[in-house]
């Protein structure tokens, strides 16, 4: 595969075609996790466009079949533009380099590498040694940003954690008091079911169940029914919850600590519950386990909600990947009102993270930040040395 350092020569239309393809690729969004997000044009001959596709579902046709299909014999001699290196092995679905290859275009453009192991290059090494040019590398960083979710799954074997929170301009996410409806306003709380509504799981802890009593549902539903997650050691979550009345309706999972005394989590069980008992004393590790569970089962994209420990623990972790921060136009005040992230946090500002700000807008009165967390000299590390040198 070409290096990042080694951008390929792009041709107009080829550059064209492949922001179509992502734009396709986009499509698929909420409705093919645990599988990526892929997008494919057909260039005929002549470099018109001939043929589009994309992955539409789980389980479903790959971008490629369907764009291929599209074009027909107008495939011949043409160029298929794709976000992704073409799966050369059988999952859910025939090996797409097959179909590629009897197509009969002569010509491959791949934005970015497959990065799972029965694909990671062997998609392109397939392709090249029947004979069709391949290039790589054209637009690839918008593609792995489009298949980021994907890529920490296959890589890490944990989910894409999205934090969203809703603070004042004073940065409080709560009065002293606890109240926290509503901060936001009910533009940014519509775009936050939506977002819930593409999410495999969404997550908060026990305070955040206890204080709000919430459903944690997408209204109206989205593509995804979303596992309701419950960050809760000590297994409170009354069974007389909203959560827990609901298990019949939506999935909910309470993930528990070595501390949880069985009778509850039986309790929680007996009421429909899916129960998660982590062995790991310390927090962060319990943290980390829990995401590891998570990415066992397939989750691909995880929200989480609040409250501020349980957003505080994953930062301390590096395990958040992107925020959504909703700013409203007003003022708490008060030293003990909580702030978006409890925890340790850093010990001096070098240290902190930067956000790479994507996308800033009005919602309704509100401000919308979204943005991915910099993994570049942030070390999670710092935040547990902040640890070893409490008294």
């Amino acid at each position: 595969m070409n290096s990042p350092a080694s951008a390929p020569s792009e041709r107009p239309d080829e550059a064209a075609a492949m922001r179509r393809a992502l734009e396709l690729a986009r499509r698929g969004e909420g409705l093919v996790e645990p599988n990526p997000q892929v997008g494919a044009v057909i260039l005929g001959h002549d470099g018109s466009v001939v043929g589009e596709g994309w992955h539409a579902r789980f389980g479903g046709p790959h971008a490629e079949v369907v764009a291929l299909a599209a074009a027909g014999d107008s495939a011949r001699g043409g160029t298929l533009v794709v976000t992704l290196e073409p799966c050369c092995h059988h999952g859910k679905t025939p090996p797409c380099t097959d179909a590629v290859i009897a197509s009969g275009v002569r010509r491959v453009v791949i934005a970015a590498e497959d990065p799972f192991p029965r694909v990671s290059g062997a998609g392109v090494a397939r392709l090249r040694a029947a004979g069709l040019e391949v290039e790589t590398g054209t637009l690839a960083a918008e593609a792995e940003r489009i298949t980021a979710p994907f890529r920490r799954l296959v890589n890490d074997g944990r989910p894409w954690v999205i934090a969203k929170w809703a603070m004042s301009l004073d940065g409080r996410i709560a009065t002293s008091g606890g109240d926290s409806r509503w901060i936001s306003g009910e533009a940014s709380r519509a775009l936050v079911h939506a977002l819930r509504g593409r999410m495999d799981a969404i997550m908060v802890g026990i305070g955040t169940a206890l204080a709000d009593d919430p459903l944690l549902t997408a209204r109206p539903a989205g593509p995804r029914a979303a596992l309701r997650v419950v960050v809760d050691s000590k297994a409170r979550l009354p069974v007389t919850s909203r959560l827990v009345r609901s298990a019949g309706e939506a999935p909910i999972l309470v993930a528990a600590g070595p501390e949880a005394s069985s009778e509850r989590l039986d309790a929680l069980a007996t009421a429909g519950c899916q129960v998660w008992r982590g062995i790991d004393v310390e927090r962060d590790a319990r943290l980390l386990s829990l995401l590891r569970h998570l990415g066992d089962t397939g989750v691909t994209n995880l929200l989480v909600e609040g409250g501020a420990q349980l957003l505080g623990g994953l930062f301390d972790s590096g395990s958040l990947d992107e925020v959504w921060a909703f700013v409203a136009p007003t003022l708490v005040g008060g030293a003990a009102a909580p702030a978006a992230l409890g925890g340790l946090g850093v010990g001096r500002m070098a240290q902190a993270p930067r956000i790479d700000v994507e996308h800033v807008t009005r919602s309704g009165d509100d401000v919308l930040m979204r943005g991915l967390v910099e993994r570049r000299g942030w070390d999670p590390g710092s935040v547990r040395g902040n640890r070893r040198e409490e008294p």
